[in-house]
């Protein structure tokens, strides 16, 4: 028997996978349920097609949807490549058809497999580069949650309290974001005053208390026309900066547990001694290559990866 390459068009729920030979003839062609029972089934049937001889799979996906057949091929011994999508999507103009289906896409991942030789074998990360890449990723999700509810916030206090939304940076002033959670409003500022907000403000760990009272208060006396709507608008007010505030203690744990999971990484040390790397792009970095540049090849290829390169 000739040698095989397998095609897997990955998904969430299912797989299609394809099988040709050395001839580029369709050996198998079928959908398999992402459960490991069905790809167990699959990786069988593929090894009794190849009667002993060699199997190249080839895959679109290195994470996400396809980590379990990824686990379960590592697991047997098999080749793996991966083959980002792109490359399929470019590839899939010179194949005959228009339509795109699951079946030509993984027709067209284990051709290109056969046919390159410049494709990387897929490897499977360590423990600690798949734990640093769920941390990062959790981190970015947060990192846009709090930039949209700042900029909400901003829009929201514009609305009704202008010189408020310009006497503080809410991105960058916890101050601000306690002062809201209790005194959102011109006449509920004038009202407490500055002598005793200063105080309430001290009580609540805010740094230069007296001087983020006396802003405040000069925003509020700046003010004295109530805007229709004010009262709803301070109400949203008051949730978005608690939100906030739970936001930023949410970043600091992670940012405490990205630390400590990217300082157990054998090569932390050598990636940190390099200018403008710190603890979270080191750690970005070794999710993002697995925790081993093997097969990235050279230096040169990783620059292009990285965009330094135009190649």
């Amino acid at each position: 028997m000739p040698e095989l390459w397998v095609g897997t068009d990955a998904g969430k729920a299912e797989h299609h996978c394809t099988v040709i030979d050395a001839n580029g003839r369709r050996r198998l062609s079928r959908r398999v349920a992402n459960d490991e029972g069905p790809l167990l089934e699959l990786i069988g049937e593929v090894m009794e097609l190849s009667e002993g001889e060699p199997v190249t799979w080839a895959i679109d996906l290195n994470a996400g949807g396809a980590a379990l057949l990824i686990a379960l091929l590592a697991g047997h011994g098999q080749k793996l490549l991966y083959i980002p999508g792109r490359t399929v999507h470019h590839a899939s103009g010179s194949y005959r058809g228009d339509g795109k289906t699951d079946a030509k896409d993984a027709f067209v991942i284990a051709d290109q497999a056969r046919m390159r030789r410049d494709l990387q074998p897929l490897q499977t990360p360590d423990e600690i580069a798949v734990d640093l890449r769920i941390l990062t990723a959790r981190r970015y999700d947060l990192a846009a949650d709090r930039t949209r509810a700042i900029n909400r916030l901003r829009a929201q206090i514009l609305e009704y309290f202008p010189a408020l939304e310009r006497a503080f940076d809410y991105s960058t002033s916890k101050a601000a974001l306690v002062l809201l959670t209790g005194y959102q409003t011109p006449a509920g500022l004038r009202r407490i005053g500055e002598a005793r907000l200063a105080p309430w403000l001290a009580n609540r760990k805010v740094r230069n208390a007296k001087a983020v009272a006396a802003a405040a208060l000069e925003a509020a006396h700046a003010q004295h026309t109530v805007i229709p709507g004010e009262k709803t608008a301070a109400a949203m007010v008051h949730t978005l900066a608690g939100a906030l505030m739970a936001l930023d203690q949410e970043i600091a744990a992670i940012d405490t547990a990205i630390e400590a999971r990217f300082r157990e990484h054998e090569h932390a040390e050598a990636i940190t001694s390099m200018p403008g790397i710190g603890t979270l792009l080191g750690a970005e970095f070794i999710a993002c290559t697995g925790g081993n540049l093997d097969a990235i090849g050279t230096s040169g290829r990783l620059a292009g990866i990285a965009g330094l390169a135009p190649v």
